[in-house]
């Protein structure tokens, strides 16, 4: 029983193994050889914009989560339109209408965010 269960499984344990000495190496090669004194640049603040003047748990403007979460659904609008352009001569009109609705709703929606000002950084 061993036996045909390592038959059959070597290649996987194999390839396991290899990917756990190569991962762990390269791991220890990055700590070695890395250079160990940071400059200033390297420590300034990067992705928020500002320097850290408080706690880290204080309190956001509400604004930035909402242009996020916009961001994610129109970038989501993108992912779907990229299969769909793809397939467009297989699906027929059917998928060309069900396309359509999909998009005018998101403009509608996109609009309704425009006019109400979630767009807006004040």
């Amino acid at each position: 029983m061993p036996t045909e269960f390592l038959n059959e499984y070597f290649s996987i344990i194999l390839f396991l193994i290899i990917a756990i000495v190569l991962s762990c190496g390269f791991i220890f090669l990055n700590f070695v050889f890395s250079p160990k004194k940071p400059d200033p640049e390297k420590l300034s603040p990067y992705e928020c914009g500002f320097e850290p003047f408080n706690d880290s748990r204080m309190e956001f403007d509400i604004r930035f989560y909402l242009v996020a979460i916009l961001f994610i659904i129109f970038d989501l609008e993108i992912a779907f339109l990229f299969p769909w352009a793809i397939t467009l001569g297989k699906i027929g009109i059917f998928g060309f209408i069900s396309m359509m609705i999909f998009l005018s709703i998101l403009t509608i929606g996109f609009i309704y965010e425009w006019k109400k000002g979630a767009l807006d950084w004040e």
